[in-house]
């Protein structure tokens, strides 16, 4: 019963929206899951049926699967937006998620790696090997630019304009931002596609894709986790290091060093100002040296 609204409920995501297919499918994700949790009751109810109490049952439920308070919250959000297109389309009088929260999050901070131990893994990579130029041209990249490894490993040569020092990204819901790239990147891209790339027979489809592996096929998110995580065993850095700790360090090291949280906000493309702000975050080894230098009152 419930297939006609879901079915309308993708079109709106498509067409009025206009989301990218990856956001559709997470939201569609949500709306199958509350039918699954409703189908589980004698007599499942409609969308006209449903009620706050009984969408606060469905969060119970979700909770005790063991979904992290994230995870419950994505799909809190998910329910409200079909019920928003409910009311817009006149299938339900009232929204039941009004007066639905979201469980809080604890706000955690990720690990980041110190400049140097970003070079030492940098140090780590094998250059006799061809992929090793690749490697190094996108860690370069990776940490230059704050890159999300969906953007690193989508990244384009027509994107590339290396000669004003800028690349342009595609981001979250396709949206484009032009993001400066350092001098190192900037070299190490142009020699990875001199002396190696050119020697690549791209598959069909990726002609224009930057990284590239030996069957001329885009990377997988999977195989740059991989690649890094070796790096970091190898450069001796006993951290849990993921592409996204590169562009965590990237941010921290920016605001670290003083740099306005809206221009940080822009290269990381993120919507909200809110997000960027957890890397105004400062360890207490640099608090420290900073009332140091420029406290004169501070005593040790």
């Amino acid at each position: 019963m419930w297939e006609p609204y879901k079915k309308g409920y993708k079109a709106w995501l498509q067409l009025e929206r206009s989301l990218s297919d990856h956001s559709v499918e997470a939201y569609c994700r949500d709306i199958e899951l509350l039918t699954r949790y409703l189908q589980l009751q004698t007599d499942p109810p409609r969308p006209t049926d449903i009620n706050s109490e009984s969408l606060r049952l469905f969060i119970h439920w979700i909770a005790e699967m063991g979904l992290s308070a994230s995870s419950q919250s994505r799909i809190i959000s998910g329910i409200k937006s079909f019920f928003r297109y409910c009311v817009l389309e006149q299938i339900v009088e009232a929204d039941p998620t009004s007066l639905l929260e979201a469980p809080k999050q604890k706000r955690t901070l990720p690990d980041t790696l110190s400049f140097e131990e970003i070079e030492s893994m940098i140090a780590a990579i094998d250059l006799s090997k061809p992929e090793g130029t690749r490697n190094k041209a996108m860690l370069e990249t990776l940490y230059s630019c704050g890159l999300r490894v969906s953007e690193l490993i989508g990244l384009r040569i027509s994107q590339l304009y290396l000669e004003l020092d800028y690349i342009r990204v595609r981001g979250k819901g396709d949206k484009e931002r032009l993001v400066p790239i350092g001098k190192d990147a900037s070299r190490y891209i142009k020699i990875y596609r001199e002396q190696i790339r050119s020697q690549l027979n791209p598959a069909k489809g990726m002609e224009d894709i930057l990284f590239l592996n030996k069957r001329g096929s885009a990377l997988s998110r999977v195989m740059v986790f991989y690649i890094i995580r070796d790096l970091a065993r190898r450069a001796g850095i006993n951290k849990a290091v993921s592409p996204h700790t590169f562009r965590h360090s990237f941010a921290t090291h920016l605001v670290e060093g003083g740099a306005d949280l809206r221009a940080v906000q822009e290269m990381l493309g993120h919507a909200s100002i809110t997000t960027t702000e957890i890397y105004t975050h400062l360890d207490r080894d640099f608090l420290r040296k900073t009332l140091e230098q420029f406290h004169p009152g501070f005593k040790q």
